[in-house]
């Protein structure tokens, strides 16, 4: 039996700054560090292998069995909704989905709300519950230009710093959730293999307890 433990990390900064903290809390493979285009890394010592995949990929993968734990955002979990367990909030990546538009927009409740978002279920499940009909307007990029150019009347994306919004005459209007980088598990992998991933979550928590100083 294949006892090696597959992790899909994020590619780009949050996935570096996850594996940091796998690599302290024990599961290290040191040909991750090594500059290359490559996307798998294995430490058979250890009994771990790594790879790369696209934010947005990550869930899939883990979903589907090829990883049995991964790291995903929020904001991913909430939009997909895979069948997955969601083990612990690492608190990486920490920003929000809000509803942006200009600075003291006031909603028209006559008509339809035009909202262009990247995240259409997680729109139109907030919308829903606040019985707002809206008219989604799915889209991949740029999102701060729709309500600029007249495309809609609000967007509902995620915020960091909120830099892009100023710059460009918006504000965050309500906050629909925080998002942050979660531990997420396939259900089937962590029936079997419960065990081992306990253990890597408690030694994921005691480093993240201390660095809170907890």
């Amino acid at each position: 039996m294949n006892r090696t433990l597959n992790i899909a990390l994020p590619k780009g900064r949050l996935g570096e700054q996850v594996y940091d903290l796998f690599e302290k809390a024990g599961y290290g493979c040191p040909a991750l560090r090594e500059p290359n285009r490559r996307l798998v890394f294995e430490n058979e010592e250890k009994g771990v292998r790594y790879f790369w995949a696209k934010p947005s990929d990550v869930a899939i993968y883990v979903e589907r069995g090829a990883a049995d734990i991964g790291v995903a955002g929020k904001d991913i979990l909430l939009e997909y909704r895979p069948d997955v367990y969601e083990l612990l909030d690492l608190g990486m990546g920490r920003c929000r989905m809000c509803v942006a538009g200009y600075e003291g927009f006031r909603d028209d409740l006559s008509r339809t709300l035009r909202v262009a978002t990247k995240y259409p279920n997680i729109a139109r499940r907030w919308y829903a519950a606040r019985s707002r009909p809206i008219d989604i307007i799915k889209m991949n990029g740029s999102i701060e230009l729709a309500p600029i150019v007249g495309l809609s009347d609000v967007i509902v994306d995620i915020v960091e710093t909120g830099k892009t919004l100023r710059e460009n005459g918006l504000a965050p209007l309500e906050t629909v959730v925080p998002v942050s980088a979660r531990l997420i598990a396939n259900k089937a992998r962590y029936k079997f293999r419960s065990g081992e991933i306990r253990e890597l979550c408690a030694r994921l928590e005691g480093l993240l307890k201390e660095d809170e100083g907890i």
